[in-house]
């Protein structure tokens, strides 16, 4: 198994999943691609993204399940994210979680997924792909 990413969804966008639709939330059909989030950017994604909803749900995806249509690009604050550009489903998903909602008012990811050590070997890393 090879590095875990992180997608968000509201608990209506992942029963449309489960029921056959693509895994994906409204800004990925708008920009064109299924954002992720890797388990050090998730709580930053959860509080900017999704403070004040208490229907999310997280799902891990293995990288390596994605191939080619895995890139990792520069967004918030020049941080590399992982973005697919293809189709992710519901069978792809590795692990879920219905995520409990934090004093800030932003849904918190788990423990066990923010102090995951990745074992990614130093050539593996991530690079920029254009």
């Amino acid at each position: 198994m090879g590095r875990m990413i992180y997608k968000v969804l509201t608990s209506e966008q992942w029963a449309s999943a489960e029921s056959g639709g693509p895994v994906q939330a409204l800004v990925d059909v708008k920009d064109g691609y299924v954002h992720f989030s890797t388990n050090h950017q998730l709580q930053d994604t959860l509080n900017k993204w999704f403070k004040g909803r208490e229907d999310c749900v997280l799902a891990s995806f293995d990288a390596d399940d994605f191939g080619l249509s895995l890139k990792w690009e520069k967004a918030r604050g020049g941080e590399l994210f992982p973005h697919v550009y293809g189709d992710v489903r519901a069978w792809q998903v590795r692990s879920l979680w219905l995520l409990e909602m934090g004093k800030n008012g932003a849904p918190l990811a788990p423990d066990e997924v923010v102090r995951r050590r990745e074992t990614v070997a130093a050539d593996a890393k991530p690079g920029l792909n254009s």
